[in-house]
Parts: structure tokens; C-alpha cells; sequence
């Protein structure tokens, strides 16, 4: 089955699955502790099980890694998915619109397709690696704002060490934190924000590897703090950090965080 076709059916289940968890305390009970080492809640894990039950059926991959199963095998065509099944949870149990799934294909090492929903509104954003990046199927690129004082960026940072982000953010005109990752991402991608800064170093490939497909496939540059390239470790356990720009701004946002 291809891709797309594959996870347009899986946010349909994950939809149904949890739809009466959000907005209730019940989805934000904590059930154990997920394979990323973070406590993992009802909702999660509802949303999870369901995704793999579909690839038990569908096998459309060989491994599946999400952030509370670790890493699943499954006798299925060759390639990795990186998953998560609730990205902002909190959102989510909180009962505000702003959640997501989160796919992403991933092959020899190279991310090739991603795929995140915002499961409340169903805006879908999808791309192919060298093809596109889409909105509900409509062609999207990031914004042409080049000025920081012009620009508006999600930005997060340690609270016991809120240096780095002062710099940034007494140049940029707004802050916007949504608490989504992958939609955020994608926000980048479609020019609704100029930037995402996330410097807590707790972003993992399941959080990111769609987005950040996204953004880059519409125009979009992601990096480290220090401009680097970013490399994911494959398991959940360890995360990173990311600047993710419109491109116009990016040299910009990494000086001011050096």
C-alpha cells in the first residue's frame, strides 16, 4: 500500500481511537513509562496501539520506532517508520486544538516521505523527499521575511538557563508557542511562522523527522544551534536540538544564539 494512502487511513483510526480521551482527565492518566523514558499517558498509548494493530495487517514497513513501543519489527517491505502518535499531548488532554500524528518513511538513512495531521482539524501536511511539500494537498513554501524585528518564531529553552532565547527573542516582533513540534514544523514550511528554536535538546526522530521533512521540501532551512546538520540517533532515547527557518533568516537566528 502506498504511503499517503497508508496514513491517511492510520489518522483515521487514531481519530476515532481517542476521541473520547481528548479533553478528559482519563486520557491524561499516566499508564507507565514509554521506551524515550518520559512517563506515558492514556492517550498515547491508545493512539499507539492502534497504529501498530494497522501495521500488523498493512506491514508497509520492517521497523517501526515510536516514542512509548521502542522499536517494533514487523515481516513488511524494507524502510523504517518514525512515529508519533500524539504530538502535544498536552494540547491534547488539555482539550486544545493543536495536536498531532506524526509519520515519517525513512530509507537508508534518509528520511523520503512524512506525513503530520493536526488531529483536531485534520490539515494534513505531506512531502516526498526531491517532490514536494503539500498542504491538504495544495503546494506550500515558507515565508520571504528576511528581518528578524519583522519576523514571528516558536521558540523554547531550558528554564534554568534562558540565555540563549533572550538573545534571539529581543530581535524577533512575536513568540508563538503552539506545543506541537511537527505541526510547528510544518507552520514554518507553509510561511504561518518564520522560524522554530528549540534549544531544551529534548526533540527526538519521532517529534521531528516529518516536520522537519516538510519544512525543508517547501523552502525551509534546519539546522543546530551552531548550523550544523542535525543527526537523529534512531532510537527514542536521546534528543537534540533545532533551528528550523525560513532560510532568509537562518545565518541571522544562529549568530544570535552563538
Amino acid at each position: 500500500m502506498d504511503f499517503f494512502s497508508a496514513c491517511n487511513q492510520i489518522s483515521g483510526l487514531v481519530e476515532n481511537h481517542i476521541e473520547d480521551l481528548v479533553g478528559t482527565h482519563t486520557g491524561g492518566e499516566t499508564i507507565g513509562m514509554g521506551a524515550d523514558l518520559t512517563p506515558t499517558k492514556k492517550i498515547d498509548k491508545v493512539a499507539e496501539d492502534c497504529v501498530i494493530e494497522y501495521l500488523k495487517e498493512y506491514p508497509i514497513c520492517s521497523l517501526l520506532v515510536s516514542e512509548e513501543a521502542g522499536e517494533v519489527a514487523f515481516d513488511g517491505d524494507d524502510g523504517t517508520i518514525f512515529l508519533d502518535p500524539v504530538d502535544g499531548t498536552f494540547n491534547a488532554v488539555a482539550g486544545i486544538p493543536f495536536y498531532a500524528l506524526s509519520l515519517a518513511f525513512s530509507e537508508g538513512g534518509t528520511t523520503k516521505k512524512g506525513f503530520v495531521r493536526n488531529l483536531s482539524s485534520r490539515e494534513t501536511f505531506t512531502a516526498e523527499k526531491g517532490r514536494f511539500a503539500r498542504c491538504d494537498n495544495k503546494p506550500i513554501s515558507v515565508s520571504d521575511v528576511s528581518r528578524l524585528d519583522e519576523s514571528a518564531m516558536s521558540v523554547y529553552g531550558r528554564k534554568f538557563d534562558p540565555t540563549r532565547v533572550m538573545q534571539i527573542g529581543q530581535k524577533i516582533r512575536r513568540w508563538r508557542l503552539f506545543g506541537a513540534s511537527a505541526l510547528e514544523l510544518c507552520y514554518v514550511g507553509c510561511g504561518r511562522i518564520d522560524g522554530f528554536i528549540d534549544i531544551r535538546g529534548t526533540l527526538r526522530v519521532t517529534d521531528a523527522a516529518a516536520g522537519i521533512l516538510i519544512c525543508t521540501e517547501a523552502g525551509g532551512q534546519v539546522s543546530d544551534p551552531e548550523g550544523n546538520r542535525v543527526s537523529f540517533p534512531d532510537d527514542v532515547k536521546s534528543g537534540r536540538c533545532v533551528v528550523a527557518t525560513n532560510g532568509h533568516l537562518h545565518h541571522k537566528v544562529i549568530e544570535y544564539l552563538r
